[in-house]
Parts: structure tokens; C-alpha cells; sequence
């Protein structure tokens, strides 16, 4: 699971542009349910690139941005995730059991209509790259 886990985050965060930290407007009651159910809350047709019981992990390309939304099983699973793609920089919007990843402006339009807490992560890279 660990690994299936860890090669769907780095799919997602790598794939993304680093976004910085800001706070959103006020938002509406967080949004639940299932990946399908979210994502069609958001506007988003989602290309499913994971599909496992712990996580379910999807690509949207909408009006707002590209982004990636991630369900999960647990409470916990959730908070290991998003705990190590903070290393790779980026902007969080996390609702119960799910996440969106990807620029600070798309992940603040997203919060107007799913809710939930935006949160940043911190590239401890700065902008060099590894090979």
C-alpha cells in the first residue's frame, strides 16, 4: 500500500506547478462523498489515474486550472499524504477523506465550490532540480 501510496503522490505533485500560500474567501460547507460525487461538484470531468481501495486519485482540466483530487479511505492515510507531498511545495485544499492539489489560484477558486482548508507546502528544494 506504502508504495502504491508514495508513486501516486509524486505523480501528482511533480505533475503539478508549486503554488504559494495565500488564504481564501469564504467558502461553502465542505464537500464529501465519493470521487465522482466531488469532482462533479468542482466542474470536473476526472481521468482516473489511481483507483485502489485506500486511494483513488484523478486529473481534472477545468476553467479554473488543472489540478489532481484524491479520495481516501482513512483519516489517516489522507493526513500521511498530504504530510509527504508537502515536501514537494505546492498548494492543499483538503476536505474530510479528500484532497485537491495544484497552483495556489486554482486551488483558491476550487475552495469556492468544495470548501474544506487550503493549506501549503514547503519545496525544500528551492528551484533546483534533481536528476
Amino acid at each position: 500500500m506504502r508504495t502504491l501510496v508514495r508513486a501516486a503522490l509524486v505523480t501528482a505533485v511533480v505533475t503539478l506547478a508549486a503554488g504559494c500560500g495565500g488564504h481564501g474567501h469564504d467558502a461553502p460547507k465542505t464537500a464529501g462523498g465519493t470521487l465522482e460525487q466531488i469532482a462533479a461538484q468542482a466542474a470536473c470531468k476526472p481521468k482516473i489515474s489511481t483507483n485502489a481501495a485506500e486511494l483513488r486519485q484523478a486529473n481534472c482540466d477545468t476553467a479554473d486550472g488543472r489540478y489532481v483530487l484524491a479520495t481516501f479511505a482513512t483519516d489517516r492515510g489522507q493526513r500521511e499524504w498530504i504530510n509527504g507531498a508537502k515536501d514537494y511545495g505546492g498548494a492543499y485544499l483538503v476536505g474530510r477523506k479528500w484532497v485537491a492539489v495544484g497552483d495556489e489560484n486554482v486551488v483558491n477558486a476550487l475552495r469556492g465550490r468544495l470548501g474544506g482548508s487550503v493549506e501549503t507546502g514547503t519545496n525544500h528544494s528551492g528551484h533546483h532540480h534533481m536528476s
